[in-house]
């Protein structure tokens, strides 16, 4: 019988005896320790404390709650273990510099959907790893398109805890074995379909949308009657991680776009810690991740904090999102056979 192989092993093998991938490897195994700590904290419940309880702070638009500032504080602590020159995160304004001369930038957002931990729902940790440049301590050392990234990927904790990752060699995924305090590769090369029948996003903002993403989703509601052709299925979870999860599991799109609103006008993630490592994940695994507009991985930041819309997933589905937004795509909804006061209105 094959014994399944450890995240320890498979990073050991894809780092060879090169020093700058040993770098790497060592900084994901950091993390991963840190994420079999947030997976048995976060099993403990309301045995562990108040963990959803507001520490009174909010982060830009969002309230922060306890757990964020313990995992932050751990992932920061833990990376002070790995070749890593700074870290920046979505709980601190600035970066933190731990040695000025390590090779390694690590970003993070250390628990994203950390409102829906009282629900019992699941969520998970975001991280990327960038080369340091210089001026590591500083917020410009992270304002890197996400093509410079070294590594990326994220947590889930949920009913397994999972780790998706990419460094560069397709999308991997592994499961934590809790007995032996180990991640183990489950899912190799990632690949997520091209085709889907599913589609995540807030429907709750759908008076704010622009154009192009009010008309694919009427389009996807209208089902196998519309200008699409087939039925379509509505998932969300308010939280990135777990659809993202979803859509390597069995295809999907996952739109947060831009809208109306005056917070909301760039979209809602960050590009540095949350929408470059879910970019990577998805198009290591062969899918598309696009602002709208452009490629999601080769804008530049211009800030730490900067938020962007995400459109990602299966690639024909994300491709048709685009030409809407370019205007490339005949739109249902103008089209007299199927809009709302077209020929088919009854």
């Amino acid at each position: 019988m094959i014994q399944p192989q450890s995240l320890a092993g498979y990073l050991s093998g894809w780092a060879g005896g090169r020093p700058a991938r040993q770098a790497v490897a060592a900084t994901i195994n950091a993390l991963a320790e840190a994420g079999i700590e947030f997976s048995e904290l976060l099993a403990l419940g309301a045995l562990a404390g108040h963990l959803g309880r507001a520490t009174g702070r909010r982060v830009d638009v969002d309230e922060q709650k306890e757990i964020d500032v313990v995992t932050n504080d751990r992932i920061v602590a833990a990376m002070k273990k790995a070749p890593v020159a700074a870290v920046a995160s979505e709980e601190m304004e600035a970066p933190v510099l731990l040695d000025e001369n390590a090779p390694l930038l690590v970003a993070i957002d250390p628990l994203d959907g950390s409102s829906n931990i009282d629900a019992n729902a699941s969520i998970g940790t975001i991280f990327t790893v960038l080369p340091a440049l210089g001026r590591n301590g500083e917020e410009a050392a992270f304002l890197q398109p996400g093509v410079n990234q070294l590594a990326g990927g994220f947590f889930v904790y949920g009913p397994q805890t999972t780790l998706v990752l990419s460094v560069g060699a397709g999308t991997q995924i592994f499961t934590l074995d809790r007995a032996a305090r180990t991640f183990v590769l489950t899912h190799p090369k990632v690949e997520i379909p091209e085709r889907t029948s599913e589609y995540a996003i807030n429907g709750s903002n759908s008076r704010h949308w622009d154009e192009a993403v009010r008309t694919y989703i009427e389009d996807c509601k209208r089902g196998r009657e519309g200008p699409r052709g087939r039925d379509y299925n509505m998932r969300w979870t308010g939280s990135p991680v777990v659809d993202i999860y979803r859509i390597l599991s069995r295809g999907g799109i996952y739109l947060y776009p831009g809208d109306k609103r005056r917070a909301f006008r760039n979209g809602r993630l960050r590009l540095i810690y949350e929408a470059n490592p879910l970019a990577w994940i998805v198009e290591q695994a062969g899918g598309i991740a696009s602002t709208g507009h452009e490629r999601v991985l080769e804008v530049s930041p211009e800030a730490l904090h900067q938020r962007i819309p995400l459109i990602a997933g299966s690639r024909r589905e994300v491709e048709h999102v685009v030409r809407l937004h370019d205007g490339f795509q005949v739109r249902g909804e103008r089209s007299p056979l199927f809009s709302r006061r077209g020929l088919l209105r009854f």
